[in-house]
């Protein structure tokens, strides 16, 4: 563990390990966004940092240039914290920042060494991927694992997905390399909506993560976020007749059972909308449109 830097120094009792990262793996902010409304509703304190000078593209992932009231500038690091946190269902080590672009074994090692020292129960990642689901239904949410008692315990699947992976991938397969038992929660956003933050999902996610906890869920704050982005991508697809069509059959599939609900973790959905009626819709101008809508809605309000 050279590479972390230790804030606290806590007592914590087989606490739990919750982990989201930023970029592929984080659709529509969907998972970042989750454990960053634990950290903050549960009132976390720092416990360590890692090193972001051994893992970080800076020209990928660039500092920041804060003023603080004195007009000093200082430099914001990319930095993948740790925090701990005592709930009802028992204690928390909450993770987030950036995917690493660099040295990913030496990385997961890092956060395995830190549930090692604190004696985690479980490691619990936390992921969002893009699918053909509508945004009017309630968000798809698939737990994997690889060890029989867990999938057991919690109703959660064993992953069949092969392919390219991000850095929630190689951390499942760091924590079974070191006896760490693990699982992984998904949440589905709709295609549509991938570049609008998605409190929807963040919802789903926190409540699957509190119940594995056996923790009361924080999400008054989400719900309420989660209905007005309802409100505000279907007040944007009711301005367009081929989204319309689009949706309407999205959610004619979800409700007869037609959509496969079997997404794995890791798996993505293809750059190209298709099955719309009449015209080619172009996915590209179809994003820049809706993140349009939606900042003239926020100026609006």
């Amino acid at each position: 563990m050279e590479h972390v830097r230790w804030l606290a120094r806590p007592t914590l009792r087989r606490p739990m390990m919750i982990a989201a990262f930023t970029g592929w793996n984080d659709a529509a902010d969907a998972a970042s966004n989750s454990v960053r409304h634990l950290v903050e509703a549960w009132g976390a304190s720092a416990l360590a940092e890692i090193d972001p000078e051994e893992f970080t593209d800076f020209a990928t992932v660039r500092p920041h240039v804060r003023l603080d009231a004195q007009r000093n500038r200082t430099i914001v690091w990319p930095t993948v914290g740790l925090w701990s946190a005592s709930t009802p269902g028992g204690d928390v080590i909450l993770v987030l920042g950036p995917e690493p672009a660099l040295r990913w074994r030496r990385f997961t090692e890092q956060i395995v060494g830190v549930a090692k020292e604190y004696d985690v129960s479980m490691v619990l990642t936390l992921g969002a991927l893009l699918a053909d689901v509508p945004h009017t239904r309630p968000v798809q949410v698939i737990g994997t694992a690889t060890e029989h008692d867990i999938i057991d315990r919690f109703d959660l699947q064993r992953s069949r997905y092969e392919g390219p992976t991000g850095i929630v991938g190689v951390l499942q397969h760091a924590c079974s390399t070191a006896d760490l038992p693990s699982a992984s929660l998904w949440a589905a956003v709709p295609a549509y909506a991938s570049q609008v933050p998605s409190p929807k999902a963040s919802l789903a996610l926190v409540e699957r993560a509190c119940d594995i906890l056996g923790s009361p869920g924080p999400v008054a704050r989400l719900r309420a976020e989660a209905a007005e982005y309802d409100a505000k991508v279907s007040a944007f697809v009711a301005d367009d007749g081929d989204l319309i069509g689009y949706v309407s059959r999205l959610e004619s599939m979800a409700d007869s059972g037609e959509l496969d609900d079997d997404f794995d973790d890791d798996d993505e959905l293809d750059d190209e909308v298709d099955g719309l009626d009449d015209e080619a819709v172009d996915p590209d101008e179809l994003m820049a449109e809706l993140e349009q809508f939606l900042r003239d809605q926020d100026g609006d309000s």
